[in-house]
């Protein structure tokens, strides 16, 4: 089966072109496009994307609100990926925060676009660059310490959660760790319980405002 992306942006040509780009591809299909963040949800329950491809930034409902709104209604949503002119931009990390999936650049080039979409999709990895990782340095706060305390993660899980941060996917940990992976998938959700993390997106984001891991 395809993966389904619903495109969402109030700039047609950006529409257009992640359409073109998308659609070359065998295994993308683009099942809709949305202009603003406020009709994002009656289509993702119309159409079932397993990807929302979402501009941070629109004049009625932006990407943050939307992402909340998307994952607070609709059962079972989609992976939603933020699309931004700029990778500091601290919409872009709020969208994050909020529960977005992954990150990319307007001007990224084609095969990025689509390995971005596939990244996505598969759940396993991260979009999380380096200048987002700061911004999550930033926010840090003393909250945020207590409760990776409290978290009190083994010492394989916090290697986990370490691997996790630099972006690897769970057989890239287990390859880096010498196990199996469902061991690893194990340990991801033992991490994601203990952190009150609704994805792996949020567990990094609270590894790197805590403090417990430092951006590059």
């Amino acid at each position: 089966m395809p993966i389904t992306v619903l495109l969402v942006d109030d700039e047609p040509l950006v529409r257009a072109g992640l359409r073109a780009v998308l659609e070359a591809q065998p295994d993308i299909e683009v099942v809709g496009e949305a202009a603003d963040g406020a009709a994002v949800i009656p289509l993702v329950r119309q159409l079932r994307p397993d990807v929302v491809a979402m501009d941070v930034r629109m004049p009625l409902l932006d990407g943050i609100e939307a992402t909340r709104a998307v994952l607070r209604t609709v059962d079972d949503p989609p992976k939603i990926l933020v699309i931004t002119t700029f990778e500091n931009d601290e919409y872009v990390y709020e969208a994050l925060r909020a529960g977005a999936d992954g990150f990319l650049l307007k001007r990224a080039r084609p095969a990025e676009i689509v390995h971005a979409v596939r990244l996505v999709a598969e759940g396993e990895s991260l979009l999380f660059p380096a200048a987002v990782r700061s911004l999550a340095a930033e926010y840090g706060s003393r909250a945020a310490r207590a409760a990776m305390e409290r978290a009190a993660l083994t010492e394989r899980e916090t290697a986990v959660l370490r691997l996790m941060a630099r972006g690897l996917s769970n057989a890239e940990i287990a390859t880096q760790l010498v196990v199996g992976t469902e061991t690893v998938k194990s340990h991801v959700s033992a991490v994601l319980s203990k952190l009150g993390a609704r994805d792996r997106t949020q567990a990094v984001i609270a590894a790197y405002e805590s403090g417990f891991v430092a951006p590059a």
